[in-house]
């Protein structure tokens, strides 16, 4: 496997867990990262979880968890047995529920803090009360994490410059919002193809739609790793 599909992660956003077994069968040759996310971990539990870690993969489990410090922690240390590798948390929960966050994670997991969707807008923000602008606030809730000992940071590729101007390599930047040339956006507002993403300094592509929902997943991961290759 290259050194540049590493930086890759897999969105199995799909239904079944049939659907997912058989995208990872598909890629695993190529790709050894996978998200789980709300649609796919609803429908299937725990369970689908441990079958995408049979298969030597590594698992990010994406409920971006916001709720009270106690519920939120207990979350963490479930989400820990099952022996994932990456979890998220919404910073807008605030510092108490952060530290609660990151107490509870185990020594082998990257608890990353999402600040702000990749489908939000400017205007988003003033509906729900907040009149800075996106990266004064994606750049409030990223401190907000560091300060709470976050390991990483999702945030769009827009962001990504400033985040690492800020904070350096002290903090993991997992960037959704992929799209490769010629890709539609979908409810993606903040997007940047994979090369330009890698260039502004992320460390992981959080890549679905443009993969799974292609009539050739195997090629298109492939058409991504020459674009980061070339």
């Amino acid at each position: 496997m290259t050194k540049a599909a590493d930086k890759i992660i897999v969105a199995l956003d799909v239904a079944t867990k049939k659907e997912a077994a058989a995208l990872v069968e598909e890629l695993r040759e190529q790709i050894s990262f996978f998200k789980i996310g709300l649609q796919l971990y609803t429908s299937e539990g725990p369970e689908i979880v441990c079958a995408v870690l049979s298969t030597g993969a590594k698992v990010w489990l994406d409920l971006k968890l916001h709720d009270i410090p106690n519920t939120v922690a207990r979350a963490i240390e479930s989400a820990s047995n099952l022996g994932v590798q990456m979890l998220t948390i919404h910073l807008s929960g605030g510092s108490e529920m952060i530290r609660a966050a990151t107490a509870a994670r185990a020594s082998n997991i990257l608890l990353l803090g999402v600040t702000v969707l990749t489908s939000a807008t400017e205007q988003t923000l003033r509906e729900i009360g907040i009149s800075d602008k996106m990266n004064d606030q994606v750049m409030r809730l990223a401190k907000l994490g560091i300060e709470a000992d976050i390991d990483g940071i999702v945030a769009s590729p827009h962001e990504i410059k400033i985040l690492r101007a800020q904070f350096g390599d002290k903090v993991k930047i997992v960037v959704p919002g992929i799209r490769p040339s010629g890709s539609e956006s979908g409810d993606q507002k903040r997007v940047m193809t994979p090369r330009e993403a890698i260039d502004a300094g992320a460390d992981y592509l959080v890549i679905g739609r443009p993969i799974i929902a292609h009539s050739r997943p195997r090629e298109a991961v492939a058409k991504i790793l020459d674009e980061l290759n070339s």
